[in-house]
């Protein structure tokens, strides 16, 4: 993570991912008790959205510790999430994950892990048009935050 402070007074992060994960209870199991934001995307499959093409086909989140980014990864990993674009994105091609550990941004985020998910689904629709293809809901009750931290999100990470 860079920042800076931008025209507002707000500190502007960069947000970098971490090394992607091949989407497989193996490596899913390891994040049992981490809450944060969570990323699916494809190996080679790329989405046209309307503004240009990514391989980003969710982002999700878990608040709790009882249902951390594991049980939430495993939910969709094994279907009982009922994402079924999910599900069938898997059957084509494997897919992938990284996350966001909602700790790392603790002394910067002092809002709630719904909302640091709400700011990176619009941050994405600004950016290619309309909401990753497998997410189903809308992200606008951050917009009724009054932000300190802007993040500026290395979404070229998922061409």
């Amino acid at each position: 993570m860079a920042d800076m402070i931008n025209e507002l007074g707000n500190k502007t992060v960069t947000i970098y991912f971490d090394s992607p994960m091949l989407f497989e209870a193996k490596n899913i199991k390891p994040l049992g008790g981490i809450t944060g934001l969570y990323f699916i995307f494809s190996s080679t499959i790329q989405v046209q959205y309307p503004f240009d093409k990514s391989k980003l086909l969710y982002i999700g989140m878990s608040e709790k510790r009882t249902n951390s980014i594991g049980s939430r990864l495993i939910g969709h990993f094994e279907g009982k999430s009922k994402n079924v674009g999910l599900v069938n994105y898997r059957k084509v091609e494997p897919l992938w994950f990284t996350y966001i550990n909602i700790e790392m941004l603790r002394d910067i985020w002092n809002f709630r892990v719904e909302d640091l998910e709400s700011y990176f689904i619009l941050n994405f629709v600004e950016h290619y048009g309309v909401y990753p293809i497998c997410n189903n809901k809308t992200g606008f009750e951050i917009l009724n935050n009054t932000l300190t931290t802007d993040f500026k999100i290395d979404w070229n990470y998922f061409k």
